[in-house]
């Protein structure tokens, strides 16, 4: 197999530290995964960037639950966009859809402008998952200048979708990337590379880590009405992401 680009997502400076160290060739910064990742903190971003250098693209998703955003919110999105380019961010990754679910041409396109002045990559994320024609939301993110989609070919995972991120890639014909995501693991890459014909995935792999200041567990939680447990967290696990580049390196 030839070597294969792998980003790795993560959800904090830490994360992007751990994926450094194992190898991997560009991070995608969040913060709250658990949502489906949203806007990352400057100061994850500057720590991330200073102990690394790598290329880091950072989300900007105000919050979870959809991609049509109020007017606050979106220009929330602008300020958190120009402030992440302004602190080092190698490109945004971003998706703003109608209520009807199509491409929001105006918003994708203003936030892929100020990536592009800023000579850094547009990045689509998997909103695209969601759109009602793919192909029609396809033609309007070349036309706006978008450098990469991140996809899983419409389906739960890119391995049930590759036979379409074949085709979207098939479609883009070199004039926009086509980027794997969504439920990849150590079990399934080859055949959704083989499968895709794509030269680059997403994915994760995290570990629990203990922070034994709340040990003390009183049954108190400071989330909703999901309660994971308050004395652990998830990080990426090295270990795991370096197997993974390792296989992907050729």
């Amino acid at each position: 197999m030839a070597k294969v680009l792998l980003e790795v997502c993560c959800g904090s400076a830490d994360d992007a530290i751990e994926a450094y160290k194992a190898g991997a060739d560009r991070v995608e910064l969040n913060c709250d995964l658990f949502h489906g990742g949203l806007t990352p903190s400057l100061g994850s971003l500057l720590v991330a960037k200073r102990e690394t250098g790598m290329k880091i693209v950072a989300m900007v998703r105000p919050r979870g639950g959809g991609f049509c955003y109020t007017p606050a919110e979106f220009a929330a999105a602008l300020e958190d966009a120009r402030l992440l380019l302004e602190h080092g961010a190698d490109g945004l990754a971003f998706g703003v859809l109608h209520e009807d679910g199509t491409v929001d041409v105006e918003r994708t396109g203003a936030l892929a402008r100020l990536a592009r002045d800023a000579g850094r990559e547009a990045v689509f994320h998997r909103a695209i998952d969601v759109v009602p024609d793919w192909r029609e939301a396809l033609d309007r993110l070349i036309d706006l200048g978008i450098h990469r989609v991140l996809t899983s070919g419409q389906e739960p995972s890119a391995l049930l979708g590759a036979d379409t991120i074949r085709e979207m890639a098939e479609r883009a014909a070199g004039r926009i990337e086509i980027l794997p995501g969504g439920g990849i693991d150590s079990r399934n890459l080859e055949r959704v590379v083989q499968s895709t014909g794509c030269s680059q995935l997403h994915m994760s792999g995290h570990t629990a880590r203990a922070d034994r200041s709340a040990q003390n567990d009183r049954a108190i939680h400071y989330g909703g009405a999901l309660y994971p447990p308050e004395d652990r967290y998830q990080v990426v696990d090295r270990a795991y992401i370096a197997g993974i580049a390792g296989r992907l390196r050729g």
